[in-house]
């Protein structure tokens, strides 16, 4: 395929972009940049691997709102952030219920259609939020993060997975149900 001008100006641009991102990244601040992400990192490993499922969320729900005050950038991006932040504010207020077997028949009771439960389990507005904010975070995935940004962002998606395996087993303990066979967890050995 024969290259118009046009391409040859974005190659020649994608490569002095590239030198500039380079010449940045040797600075010392974009060094102390790394360092903290790398803090983050750890930090964000060892709330995951906490089996904490409030501590999940309180920090998820940290890292939304340092975006939301510190990186939107765009409305479309305060919007979804603040939905977000409404969806795991109603997810916390679900996870008080699901800890209260008697308080959370009615949930069950309200979502007792089949295209409202999820391998026998209600589809309630935690099992939404994890749903919905696996996708947000999946979404964020660009190729234009730095290596310590995918990390982190890795990390978060592992976070909500172990997030949804924990909601599952209260909702299993506050309906009577036995729980699933632990060995086979799709969050086992999943942490990075």
């Amino acid at each position: 395929m024969e290259k118009t001008g046009s391409i040859e100006t974005f190659e020649r641009l994608f490569l002095r972009e590239d030198g500039f991102m380079r010449e940045i990244g040797r600075t010392p601040p974009a060094k102390q940049l790394q360092e903290v992400r790398n803090d983050l990192l750890t930090e964000t490993k060892r709330v995951g691997r906490s089996g904490n499922l409030s501590l999940i969320l309180a920090s998820e729900k940290a890292f939304l709102q340092n975006d939301l005050d510190r990186h939107s950038t765009s409305p479309s991006m305060v919007s979804s952030l603040r939905i977000a932040l409404t969806e795991i504010t109603a997810a916390e207020a679900q996870l008080e219920k699901v800890r209260d077997p008697e308080a959370y028949k009615s949930t069950d009771a309200d979502y007792s259609l089949p295209k409202n439960r999820i391998h026998g389990l209600p589809k309630d507005q935690a099992r939404q939020f994890f749903s919905s904010h696996a996708t947000r975070l999946l979404n964020l995935d660009r190729s234009r993060l730095s290596p310590e940004e995918k990390h982190l962002l890795d990390q978060r998606k592992v976070n909500m997975r172990a997030a949804t395996g924990l909601y599952e087993a209260l909702q299993r303990d506050a309906l009577g149900l036995p729980q699933k066979d632990q060995g086979r967890s799709r969050n086992k050995g999943m942490e990075r």
